[in-house]
């Protein structure tokens, strides 16, 4: 059984930095996608950015150059680099894994995943 355990969540200022991590049992990172998504107030679920087994990442526009995705095998463990943070980051951020094939550059849709964490929360405010 796969189980996604998100961490690293909490309140900071505009301009401000978190990491979060993503602890994995029972599914291999070094094979398969893993992602970062959010879910902001009244919002849909939104892809944030997402890593293939060879290392390769992708984006979405609005944290381009400041979220940084990467993915410790040896640990199991997926992190999100955050750096300034502005208040429409504010979300409940979720890591997500596919099992089965992938590719690259990376999915950001949520449909190609399959497992889910339970999310970390990141609010954003002066």
């Amino acid at each position: 059984q796969v189980l996604l355990v998100e961490s690293g969540g909490g309140s900071v200022q505009p301009g401000g930095s978190l990491r979060l991590s993503c602890a994995a049992s029972g599914y291999t990172y070094s094979r398969y996608c893993m992602g970062w998504f959010r879910r902001a107030p009244g919002k849909e679920r939104e892809g944030v950015a997402a890593i293939y087994r060879d290392g390769s990442t992708s984006s979405a526009d609005s944290v381009k150059g400041r979220f940084t995705i990467s993915k410790d095998n040896a640990k199991n463990t997926l992190y999100l680099q955050m750096n300034s943070l502005k208040p429409e980051d504010t979300a409940m951020y979720y890591c997500a894994a596919r099992y089965g094939g992938c590719w690259t550059p990376p999915p950001r849709d949520e449909r190609f995943y399959n497992y889910w964490g339970q999310g970390t929360q990141v609010t954003v405010s002066s």
